[in-house]
This record gives structure tokens, sequence and C-alpha cells, in this order.
């Protein structure tokens, strides 16, 4: 099993960073990978279990479930049902915490999953580089040009 984890620290409130992040189908507003999503069967994008279709923007479509989602902890897991990344088992969890000293927020997002032995590194790499900290550096982008 392979284990990937990126953190950091936005500078916004927690609140304003779990505002932009919350919405299980709105990866396409903030992180630039995601060309497009929606949640399959109409269903509400905030209900545990709904699952969303989305296309990255190398043309990748991946499908994911929804695992949990708390306001109180600022969480949400979900787990990947297809993709063409070559990983199975893969589940993941969001989660800001909020920083008391100004306001920041601190941010995790972790994955577990299971891959061919000879793809472990590109593929942690690609999860914690390319999907995690691309995500994490737009939020900073985004919340540097927002004033609070």
């Amino acid at each position: 099993m392979i284990r990937v984890y990126v953190s950091s620290v936005i500078d916004a409130p927690a609140d304003a960073v779990w505002a932009r992040i919350r919405d299980f189908n709105g990866m396409p507003q903030w992180h630039p990978g995601i060309a497009d999503s929606r949640i399959e069967n109409g269903e509400p994008s905030d209900k545990v279990g709904c699952v969303r279709h989305f296309h990255t923007r190398d043309g990748g479509a991946i499908r994911e479930r929804l695992l949990a989602l708390s306001d109180y902890e600022y969480s949400c897991t979900y787990s990947i049902l297809e993709s063409p990344m070559g990983v199975e088992n893969y589940t993941s969890t969001l989660k800001l915490t909020p920083v008391t000293d100004g306001a920041r927020a601190f941010i995790e997002w972790s994955a577990e999953f299971d891959c061919d032995e000879r793809r472990e590194r590109e593929l942690s790499d690609r999860v914690g580089n390319g999907v995690f900290q691309a995500g994490f550096d737009a939020l900073k982008r985004h919340f540097m040009g927002v004033s609070r």
C-alpha cells in the first residue's frame, strides 16, 4: 500500500478555504488540473455516496465516490472508482485545520492506494505533486488576490 501525504498553510481563514473546496463537484473552480465535473444521477454534491465524474486537462476520465464529508472537521474522504492512472483501493482525505495564530488554515491531503510495484514512485509523485501540491498552489494564488 502506497501512502502519499502533502500539507501546507493557506493564508486565509479555514471557513473561507472550506467554502472554496467543500463542493465535491467544484474542483474545476479551484484545481488547475481539472477540466470539468458532474455528479452522476443528479444527486446533491454533498450527499455521502454520490459519484463525481470528471475529466483532467490531459483528457483522463475519473469517477470518484464521496465517502465522508464533515463541515465540523472541514474534511472530505473519497475513493476512486475508475481511473486511467493504474491505481487500486485508492482512498483520499482532504482536511483543513484552523491556525489560531492569524487567519490561516493548515491543509492536508493524503491518499492510500495499491499499484504496480514498478510505478510506485511515479504515481506517488504524480498524486503528491501533480494533484495535491498543484491544488494547494492554486488555492494560495486565489487567496493572495482575495481581500479578507
